[in-house]
């Protein structure tokens, strides 16, 4: 899954990059003039600034004259069907940039070549878990990481000075519910956490050992109701009582940026990208703005988070398979994962390169939380389960008063059904 974090990156036009959201029918169709290969790749919108884009072609041109590279930038709305579409044809573009959690569904249907044995080529060791791991299938690695993006928590600096809470020393989750509590006086809350931020549950999960879903004897059983995962609910709803934000909502609705804006807001859960929201409707919390890792139950290590992000994917129809491996290789390597993390604000793809934005707080912070990535089922089924979010239904029903572990199991039967009725 990608996090939609940024806004208007501009698309180039040039000899070497070509935007637009055509199908690379033609584009893509044989080899260009003494020998060189034709390569049509896939971005997303705002994957990438178009300064980045602009470095990397003309560096991948100059170390790779016989390869004409084409780079043309998608849409999010829709492009499922249209990957689909296209792994299913012979004019599929050589690579394609896919959310995380949909390789599953794209590796099910044959349509994506096995890298499993480019794995140590491309560093695979110290590839982020949140991303590696739902970019293989059935014990065969299909998406190559890209980039990843994490939840962290984004603070008002002066409230928190004001309260007497320094930052630094929130390592537990007990020190956080104490600090949030001190926070949340008068009309100022503590944290603004709505009733159905279900990423950031799937978080105090997996920390407590438990999953949304687990496999047994081949069949997908959800498993809100086990030990682990009833703990994690209740951890949230402790958190979300220490503050205002309604019970039957996500984080879009209101989005939680524009209400922190409003100058009452200690705390929320949010990538960092979110800061920039927040201060783009109130210029006056510029600078102060904090960020640190969603703590974990103990200090010495962080809080399990949702890994959000990107893998590529090289289509088995594609003709130019060496220079599609040869793009991929060049992309996720350590030189230019340094140079996106430190233009993107992203974190790097693998854990060796943590120390890359160091110098950025909020993706300093995403780095560290990265360590501890999960993603969601690694199944195609899960879609069907995040079409109806019956999550979110049960986190409003225990949040207003609901038996806990009535409402767990009753969720967990749903999210069964909707994940072998799609498989």
């Amino acid at each position: 899954m990608k996090f939609r974090m940024l806004t208007g990156a501009s698309v180039l036009t040039a000899a070497l990059i070509v935007s637009g959201c055509s199908s690379g029918s033609d584009d893509a169709a044989g080899d260009g003039a003494g020998g060189t290969s034709e390569l049509t790749v896939w971005l997303m919108r705002d994957s990438v600034s178009a300064a980045f884009q602009k470095e990397f072609a003309t560096a991948f041109a100059a170390d790779h004259p016989d390869i004409h590279l084409k780079i043309q930038i998608q849409e999010w709305d829709g492009i499922g069907q249209k990957v689909t579409a296209a792994l299913a044809g012979n004019d599929a573009p050589d690579v394609i940039e896919v959310g995380n959690t949909q390789v599953a569904q794209y590796a099910q249907s044959g349509g994506l070549l096995d890298l499993s044995d480019r794995r140590s080529d491309l560093g695979g060791d110290t590839w982020l878990k949140g991303l590696a791991e739902p970019g293989a299938w059935e014990g065969k690695q299909y998406g190559i990481p890209y980039y990843a993006a994490n939840r962290v928590v984004v603070y008002r600096k002066d409230l928190f000075q004001r309260a007497g809470v320094d930052p630094a020393a929130v390592k537990t989750r007990d020190q956080w519910l104490a600090a949030t509590e001190k926070l949340n006086k008068g009309d100022q809350q503590g944290i603004y956490l709505t009733g159905q931020t279900w990423y950031a549950l799937a978080g105090f999960i997996w920390d407590e050992g438990g999953d949304l879903a687990v496999q047994r004897d081949g069949r997908w059983q959800g498993a809100l109701d086990t030990p682990g995962a009833l703990a994690g609910m209740e951890f949230y709803r402790r958190l979300q009582a220490l503050g205002k934000g309604p019970k039957d909502a996500d984080e879009a609705n209101p989005p939680q940026a524009e209400v922190m804006a409003k100058g009452k807001v200690a705390q929320i859960i949010a990538t960092p990208g979110g800061a920039n929201v927040v201060t783009e409707q109130n210029p006056r919390l510029k600078g102060k703005l904090g960020f640190f890792p969603i703590p974990g139950k103990s200090a010495d290590k962080p809080g399990a988070v949702f890994t959000g992000g990107s893998d590529l994917v090289i289509p088995a129809a594609s003709r130019h398979q060496d220079a599609a491996y040869t793009f991929v290789k060049e992309l996720t390597g350590d030189t230019w994962q340094k140079k996106l993390a430190l233009a993107m604000s992203y974190v790097p793809n693998k854990t060796s390169l943590a120390s890359a934005v160091a110098s950025d707080p909020g993706a300093a912070a995403m780095a560290v939380g990265a360590a501890q990535g999960h993603a969601t089922p690694n199944t195609p089924g899960w879609a069907a389960v995040e079409a109806e979010n019956p999550i979110k239904d049960y986190m409003t029903a225990v949040l207003t008063g609901g038996d806990l572990e009535r409402e767990a199991a009753k969720t967990s039967e749903e999210i069964t059904r909707a994940m072998n009725d799609a498989s």
